[in-house]
């Protein structure tokens, strides 16, 4: 049987962020497909302050986010459509990766339909506990020193969003945004990735808790690429969501493997993470 894996991108980014890798995996027989989840992409929608400039801060900080009303069900049922687009024809694996903020939207979607997906695929992702916000992560011990959190440029509940300025005029600014997400590329790639990336994530689908059970998402095979240099979801974070994971479903544990990269393998190491990916799907 055919294997397909479906690429789910983080906070911020789009399908664009799979570019090298998806025909990195074709050459190794995989097709892999990458969608643009609600407010992303070419489906996000920006605030009318993100175009003026100079940067009006304080309009900036406190215009609604025109993507407020985004849910959680909308990421998980934009992944289900794509998984049933792939399984229609009955012959084809699944494999599901998260990036980041997109290991909340493969929870989501797994523990709704966990006959459809054959592995699920966390990539430097929150994986959080059953009950518990991923925005809840972002403050605890293992994270501090994290790089994203000084760049926010609203409070979310003002907002309703994770607001980031990606046309920031400011060199240090646009520096630290840098070495949070894309810390280990050249200046010529973080220069178009940070001309792709939108300014807003809506905060309720990373603040929804999931409720997963042992016996759906936690019977799934479970990948944990961890990426050892990554300044946005800190080395130690990433151990506890694999314990925390461990402990929730014991007879399943955690399959583990390491890139030596920053937050973005997809553009720091497509070819590594590829290779990895292909041996997953292998078996």
């Amino acid at each position: 049987m055919n294997t397909t894996v479906v690429l789910v991108h983080g906070a911020w980014h789009g399908a664009w962020c799979y570019e090298r890798v998806i025909p990195l995996l074709a050459a190794h027989g995989i097709v892999a497909v990458a969608r643009d989840l609600p407010a992303h992409g070419l489906n996000a929608r920006f605030p009318k302050s993100y175009d003026v400039r100079p940067l009006d801060a304080a309009a900036f900080a406190a215009e609604v986010s025109p993507l407020a009303g985004t849910t959680l069900d909308d990421y998980a049922n934009s992944i289900i459509a794509t998984i049933d687009q792939v399984r229609a024809g009955g012959q084809s694996r699944v494999i599901l990766v998260g990036h980041s903020m997109g290991g909340v939207a493969i929870t989501a979607a797994a523990e709704r339909v966990p006959d459809k997906i054959d592995a699920l695929v966390y990539l430097t992702a929150f994986m959080p506990r059953s009950g518990i916000g991923a925005t809840d992560y972002i403050h605890a011990p293992e994270n501090a020193g994290e790089l994203v959190g000084p760049q926010l440029l609203s409070d979310p509940a003002v907002t309703a969003a994770l607001r980031i300025d990606h046309r920031s005029a400011d060199p240090a600014y646009r520096a630290r945004t840098r070495l949070a997400f894309y810390g280990d590329v050249s200046e010529a790639d973080f220069a178009a990735a940070e001309h792709l990336m939108t300014p807003d994530v809506p905060v309720v689908p990373f603040a929804t808790p999931i409720a997963t059970t042992v016996e759906r998402w936690g019977s799934l095979p479970r990948h944990y690429i961890k990426a050892l240099k990554d300044r946005a979801i800190l080395p130690a974070l990433q151990d506890r969501f694999i314990a925390e994971a461990d402990a929730f479903a014991p007879d399943n544990p955690t399959r583990v493997h390491e890139l030596d990269t920053s937050h973005s393998p997809f553009i720091a190491a497509p070819a590594a993470l590829a290779d990895l990916l292909a041996r997953i799907a292998a078996g």
